[in-house]
């Protein structure tokens, strides 16, 4: 496809080093610039949300919590949940 309006990525980061994560979201950011609307399922989830709109947060499949990508990385229950910091930090 020359011009993809939606790219759907799974775990792109799975079992990469941390300058290849790096890399890798470096390259989904600048492919967002674009004007590419990009589907990502990421278990890492800081790198995640520093670049999301939005953010859906998955537990056993269910969405348990949705919003601003900004405003759940602000949400001191998910950095303590799912981003290993809590709100002391």
């Amino acid at each position: 496809m020359s011009r993809p309006k939606v790219l759907l990525l799974d775990e792109p980061s799975m079992g990469l080093s941390p300058q290849m994560i790096a890399n890798i979201f470096r390259i989904i950011t600048e492919i967002n610039k674009t004007g590419v609307t990009i589907l990502l399922v990421e278990q890492n989830a800081q790198q995640a949300l520093q670049r999301a709109h939005r953010a859906y947060i998955l537990e056993t499949g269910n969405v348990v919590k949705e919003a601003k990508a900004q405003d759940l990385l602000n949400d001191p229950a998910v950095r303590e949940a799912y981003l290993g910091t809590g709100a002391h930090s």
